[in-house]
């Protein structure tokens, strides 16, 4: 999923016609959009479109683009879509900061495939588009995007899975179950194809095995990244292949997921088995202190936020924001520029080491 094209593909310049007096900016369709000389007003809008409040992570992120936006002197229009019909909701939310006159659009996608009319709109009108955590598929209107390396923290969680069952039990075979994230969410495939970059070679080896033989992404996918989704799969699959059978681990592309998945276990009473996860979500770090969840990840959104608001006082200054990825990312229709933050792996032993910077994780892993 991180790489459509093969690199050094040339990416052919387009020109643009002069957009009106609400765009001061200069377009290119290959390694970004480039600022003019004035940029944008100090005081300028600044929109923020954010998926549903589904997780920690989500909810603190609204928090800390609207204080620091406002820190940084821009007016800002911080939105979350609604639990239901999420996708329209959070098309209008951008059609509406386009017609506010928004000079920059930070966009957590809910339906990475369904923003391209939008995006494409808010370029027409002198906008930079941001995807925030979750690449935008298929337009070439998007300028950058900014996340945690997505694909290097399902590499993280699948080299934490066979590391957790080796630490229970020396040598395998290993019997797992796979789940995946929500399939309108770009990053749930960037994450299981992580993960299975490391599982798969032990998969064909036979040292790992799929108990229900359920490893397609399709298979695995959790709708709407919804607890009770994971947690009515897991049932499932403890009544139907594990009556007898031993599971040694579970592939939970996240902390609510991994929290479901626990819950169905323990209900069947059966023993937990080594389970993923990722975003450092309170009551996760919590079960991982008391050895029940085996890992996390920390993607610090203190930071995530921290460098789009970055990225968008460049663009403001009229300079060329810093990316450090010119080359994983395409969205089908471009290679985005990317500015990627590093994922760290969790787990009981470096719980306390990782969170002793975070006010609200440290108290927790004394």
């Amino acid at each position: 999923m991180r790489k459509f094209l093969a690199r050094g593909v040339a990416v052919g310049a387009i020109a643009l016609l002069a957009l009106t007096a609400c765009s001061e900016r200069s377009d290119g369709d290959g390694a970004g959009s480039t600022g003019s000389e004035k940029g944008f007003a100090a005081n300028s809008l600044i929109g923020v479109a954010l998926p549903a409040k589904t997780s920690e992570n989500w909810v603190l992120a609204g928090d800390l683009f609207t204080n620091g936006l406002k820190e940084a002197g821009f007016q800002s229009n911080v939105q979350y879509a609604a639990a239901t019909s999420t996708v329209a909701d959070q098309q209008a939310q951008i059609s509406a900061m386009v017609t506010k006159g928004a000079k920059v659009i930070v966009i957590g996608a809910t339906d990475a495939a369904q923003l391209t009319t939008q995006v494409e709109a808010a370029k027409q009108a002198g906008a930079y588009v941001i995807a925030y955590d979750r690449l935008i598929k298929n337009t070439k209107d998007l300028d950058y995007y900014v996340a945690y390396d997505n694909f290097k923290v399902g590499q993280l969680q699948g080299e934490a899975l066979l590391k957790g069952m080796k630490a229970k039990k020396a040598s395998g075979p290993y019997t797992i179950e796979l789940f995946s994230g929500s399939s309108d969410d770009n990053n749930s495939a960037v994450f299981f194809d992580g993960a299975m970059d490391v599982l798969k070679p032990e998969i064909d080896k036979g040292t790992v095995v799929i108990g229900s033989g359920q490893k397609d992404i399709k298979q695995t996918a959790t709708d709407g990244w919804k607890a009770e989704n994971a947690q009515r799969r897991m049932d499932s699959l403890l009544t139907s292949t594990y009556s007898s059978k031993t599971l040694d681990g579970v592939l939970s592309p996240n902390d609510t997921l991994a929290r479901a998945i626990i819950t169905s276990v323990k209900g069947a009473g059966k023993a937990v088995p080594v389970v993923t996860g990722q975003d450092s979500e309170v009551e996760s770090v919590k079960s991982i202190v008391a050895g029940e969840q085996y890992s996390t990840i920390n993607k610090d959104t203190r930071n995530l936020v921290k460098e789009t608001i970055g990225m968008i006082k460049e663009l403001q200054a009229g300079n060329e924001p810093k990316v450090n990825d010119t080359e994983s990312y395409n969205n089908g229709s471009k290679v985005v520029p990317s500015y990627l933050l590093e994922p760290v792996i969790v787990t009981k032993a470096n719980v306390v080491e990782a969170y002793a910077n975070d006010p609200k994780l440290a108290p927790l892993t004394k």
